[in-house]
């Protein structure tokens, strides 16, 4: 903590405070509190200052503390018998401290993308016989972007066991988005199979920390703008700059499975081609073999949010049930084999 700012804020916060002097109380399980002591001519007057430790129990990042932080400020003075929460400070990076508390709401300001994005491909390879080469350069230009940034790596384990557990449970993945399904879709039992079968991947992958690269974490077609026909912008990263490769590999590849069960029933066409050379490409760039051993409990994930009525109430009933099949099949075997698709389809 930057006591010097921290003084310099408090001081401008208390008209008339003559000094500041602020000392480590202790540090607990999740962070570290200071003391405060304001001498003001009404008196002294005393605060605590909670900082959270930056790794572990779903803090790891700048915006997971400031969360917890801007939940404390909103509910602290809610409870009976609870004490106030006053404010929430943010430390720039020229170590000054300002407030952040205190909204009523929070709104991203950020630059305006130009392109079209790969949603217009993917709905134009139902209309073609087999990729043209614009359609190959695109998934080129894709798969070698994904090995570039997939080249750099992290050495943490929790934030390797964080990307797996968010998978799985975080609200926006797929527990989160099974919350979401009106009632009748799925039963709760078909939900609660494919949440524990990739309960179990979970312990499988937990030995492969070694695979946290740097990702996009929501890599699908309405994210990636093309601006010429080898050439992209990226909108919406997510989630983390963390995980495994397989998040954003799964993100771009559902789409070519989704796309072609909706327009023949099973992949086919430009669709299988697609999905076969994105795969192979992307393994060509990066070496990454031990991919395809890694991709169910993502798979299950995109597949939930690809099936979801409430993203796309015109999906027939029987491209969701296979949808489901897939997710279910590629869960139940050891590695993904592209070269299988429509058996994971069919069951």
């Amino acid at each position: 903590m930057n006591e010097e700012a921290l003084r310099g804020y408090l001081k401008k916060e208390f008209c008339g405070a003559t000094a500041v002097d602020i000392r480590k109380l202790g540090s607990g399980v999740q962070g570290s509190g200071f003391l405060a002591e304001i001498s003001t001519p009404e008196g002294l007057k005393t605060y605590v200052v909670k900082s959270l430790f930056p790794e572990g129990l779903g803090h790891d990042y700048p915006a997971d503390r400031a969360s917890v932080f801007l939940l404390d400020l909103d509910e602290y003075g809610h409870l009976p018998k609870h004490v106030r929460a006053l404010d929430v400070l943010s430390e720039k990076e020229d170590g000054s401290i300002k407030s952040i508390g205190g909204g009523k709401e929070y709104y991203l300001l950020m630059e305006k993308g130009e392109g079209r994005h790969y949603f217009h491909d993917l709905a134009e390879f139902s209309r073609k016989e087999a990729l043209t080469p614009t359609d190959i350069g695109k998934i080129t230009a894709m798969t070698s972007y994904l090995a570039d940034i997939h080249s750099l790596r992290k050495e943490s384990r929790t934030l390797y066991w964080r990307k797996i557990r968010d998978t799985i449970g975080h609200g926006e993945c797929l527990m989160g988005v099974f919350d979401t399904y009106p009632d009748g879709t799925l039963s709760y039992g078909q939900m609660a199979e494919i949440e524990k079968m990739c309960i179990d991947w979970r312990a499988r992958l937990k030995p492969k920390a070694h695979r946290l690269v740097r990702i996009h974490g929501d890599f699908h077609p309405g994210n990636i703008w093309f601006t010429s026909d080898s050439d992209f912008i990226l909108l919406d990263r997510s989630r983390g700059p963390w995980g495994d490769a397989a998040d954003d590999i799964t993100a771009l590849t559902i789409n070519y499975i989704f796309f072609s069960l909706k327009r023949y029933g099973s992949v086919l066409g430009p669709y299988l081609e697609g999905l076969e050379l994105f795969f192979r490409k992307y393994i060509e760039f990066s070496g990454d073999h031990e991919l395809p051993g890694v991709l169910a409990p993502f798979f299950a994930f995109r597949g939930a949010v690809v099936a979801n009525p409430v993203f796309y109430p015109d999906l027939q009933p029987d491209v969701r049930s296979k949808i489901f099949t897939f997710v279910r099949n590629v869960l139940s075997s050891e590695r993904f084999d592209v070269r299988n698709i429509n058996n994971y389809i069919e069951g």
